[in-house]
């Protein structure tokens, strides 16, 4: 039968299903043909928190959402126009997101067994039950499908069913008229030398989707999604913690220094420690420490020979690194404390994301020892923050810290890939010997900043170490006016890092009834709110904060042309405390603190609720309709052409 083609300017997907079911693979290879034809996009994979939760419960469910658009994308997505659910648990976790009328593809193999609706929490099988009326149900048996479609290769069943969600990714590329070609390249390149029986399996259900989408009655819309209209140039789909290990590189690069990275495992932050693992004919030195004070000891030393020392944590590390990194600040050297802040606090929820890490940052050390602190605010950005960090450490001669999150460290969005020569150099220059000199290892330039001396260098000798320092010689100094002048000239050095930083932006209005100010990864959902509620005639602006520690020294006169300061946040309000802490007393009582803390971003209807209330916020209906309606106008792109599923 014929089927119809909608063009669609913008849509969410999300693949949903046990966390052996291989959705972050499906929902990864779907993302890379996505970046592959153009489109703009971001990502949110979705992990289960437990190493091994129990098989077919709602906490073992994996999740992948994926916003793909012929226009820019800023978030992954308010709610998914379609789920594909692999089993009754993925169904359970993730039905309430799906929009009503959304499109609904479940593998009906699993909901046939009594025992997975039991695990799932349901009394009744929800395909029979009428509980899914108000979504468009496509009952697929995805399980035995695929093992009907690669019997031949000969793997047992176990082995055999793991390709399930090749089918599905099959199916949905038909859906959206996506081809296949770049996933056959991978799995050709995965898995045909060492596994090529898993090769041809995985081929197969790829293919027998893509055909099950042709061929089934139940499928009468396959949709097209255009190519955005993006600034010509070498583009890459790349995640966040990706594009930090490229920025830190970047940096080395810049600087002329040597990159050294010393980390010990944990999640979301072990990702920067495997891909820079992967440098070494870059000259990057990673070192894989005993735990996190090694670790962060091993990069002070790395800063102190004359490197570009590194070290990255989340939360739970930086409570262990804390004294270290008050020694990198008494010591005055540059290092760079990369924080992928997880849900806390303890162990708390380590696979979501969360942006309770910033006062820890600010305040998380003994005595009084500020740091510059950074954030990122997309998967993208993380390459610029690694820089700017970089430069800012190297600058003021200090350990800077910067802040991502699991959000931002494990989506990914396409990203321009810039000429090394059109990125600044960043002035990096160790002290020398002079005839006659008496080397005064705390002596100040301008920024107040100390020199770098290679240790070794002759006439250099100094002494470095935890101890107060005498001002300019640094030998050790108990004199309680020298310590109190060089607590209050450490703080100073770091205010002076304003003198550097550009004009705050305001994005939407300039002026108005209300302006948004965020940091970190709540950067898309706040900047596609306040689009919306411009567009919408009301006067919203948007300050978001990259530098937190300082802030911008043009920021009050910003925020004083709005009524109201609404301060979305990942947290109870840790950047509205440090505001309140900065502004006057008329600017604080203006502001408004939006907390949330449930190990999920931001979704942008939240956001325009804040300004225009909970029921005006659901009437406006923001999100995208749901797959449905009439054909869109002019010629589809050629679809792939597949008769037989062992072709």
């Amino acid at each position: 039968m014929s089927k119809t083609i909608e063009h669609r300017e913008r849509v969410t997907v999300r693949f949903a299903g046990d966390s052996g079911d291989g959705m972050q693979l499906t929902g990864t290879q779907f993302t890379h043909t996505a970046a592959v034809l153009g489109n703009d996009l971001a990502t949110f994979p979705d992990f289960p928190a437990e190493i091994r939760a129990p098989a077919g419960t709602p906490a073992g469910v994996s999740g992948f959402q994926i916003h793909f658009a012929a226009a820019e994308v800023l978030t992954p997505g308010d709610a998914p126009d379609v789920l594909v659910a692999m089993n009754p648990a993925a169904l359970k976790a993730n039905l309430a997101d799906l929009k009503l009328g959304g499109a609904l593809i479940v593998n009906t193999n699993a909901f046939s067994v009594s025992k997975n609706l039991e695990r799932a929490g349901y009394s009744a099988n929800p395909l029979e039950d009428g509980s899914l009326d108000g979504y468009r149900v496509y009952p697929v048996d995805i399980t035995a499908l695929t093992l009907t479609a690669i019997a031949e290769v000969g793997l047992n069943q176990r082995a055999a069913t793991r390709s399930k969600n090749f089918f599905a990714l099959g199916l949905i590329y038909w859906m959206f008229n996506r081809s296949l070609e770049h996933s056959l390249a991978w799995i050709e390149e995965k898995f045909q030398a060492k596994m090529p029986e898993v090769a041809e399996a995985n081929r197969l259900a790829l293919k027998a989707g893509y055909n099950y989408g042709e061929t089934a009655e139940i499928f009468t819309h396959h949709y097209v999604v255009s190519s955005a209209p993006i600034e010509p140039g070498l583009y890459r789909n790349i995640t966040g913690n990706e594009a930090l290990g490229l920025g830190l590189m970047a940096a080395a690069e810049l600087s002329g220094l040597e990159l050294f990275l010393g980390s010990y495992p944990i999640t979301p932050a072990s990702d920067l420690l495997h891909f820079l693992s992967k440098q070494k004919a870059y000259g990057v030195k990673t070192f894989q420490a005993e735990d996190e004070i090694a670790a962060v000891c091993a990069s002070l030393g790395a800063a102190y020979a004359g490197g570009l020392g590194v070290t990255s944590t989340s939360g739970p590390g930086m409570a262990l690194k804390a004294e270290a990194i008050g020694l990198a600040m008494m010591m005055e050297l540059p290092m760079v404390i990369c924080n992928i802040q997880r849900g806390g606090p303890s162990t708390g929820l380590p696979t979501k994301t969360e942006q309770s890490d910033l006062l820890q940052g600010m305040f998380g050390r003994n005595g009084e020892s500020p740091l510059p602190v950074v954030a990122a605010k997309s998967p993208s950005d993380c390459f610029y923050a690694a820089i700017e960090a970089v430069r800012i450490a190297l600058t003021h001669m200090t350990p800077v810290l910067l802040l991502s999150d699991g959000y931002l460290a494990n989506g990914s969005e396409p990203w321009k890939v810039p000429e090394m020569s059109a990125l600044p150099r960043i002035d990096c220059a160790f002290h020398l010997p002079r005839e006659g000199e008496v080397f005064q290892p705390y002596a100040r330039d301008e920024q107040l900043s100390r020199p770098w001396a290679v240790p070794g260098t002759p006439g250099l000798e100094h002494r470095l170490g935890g101890l107060e320092k005498q001002h300019e010689t640094g030998n050790v100094s108990y004199d309680p006016e020298n310590h109190e002048f060089m607590v209050k000239l450490r703080a100073e050095k770091v205010k002076r890092v304003t003198r550097s930083l550009p004009p705050t932006e305001v994005a939407g209005a300039p002026s108005g009834e209300a302006v948004f100010v965020s940091w970190g990864g709540t950067f898309g959902s706040v900047r596609a709110a306040t689009r919306s509620l411009n567009q919408l005639g009301r006067h919203v602006g948007h300050v978001h904060l990259t530098h937190i520690n300082p802030m911008p020294s043009d920021l009050e006169a910003k925020l004083s042309a709005f009524d109201r300061i609404i301060v979305p946040e990942l947290n109870l309000g840790q950047l509205a405390l440090l505001l309140r802490s900065e502004l006057s007393a008329d600017l604080v009582a203006k502001l408004t603190s939006a907390p949330k803390v449930q190990g999920k971003p931001f979704k942008e209807r939240e956001l325009v609720a804040l300004v225009v209330g909970d029921e005006l916020a659901s009437a406006l209906s923001l999100k995208p309709d749901p797959l449905s309606g009439e054909p869109g106008e002019g010629d589809a792109p050629p679809l792939i052409q597949i008769d037989d599923a062992r072709q």
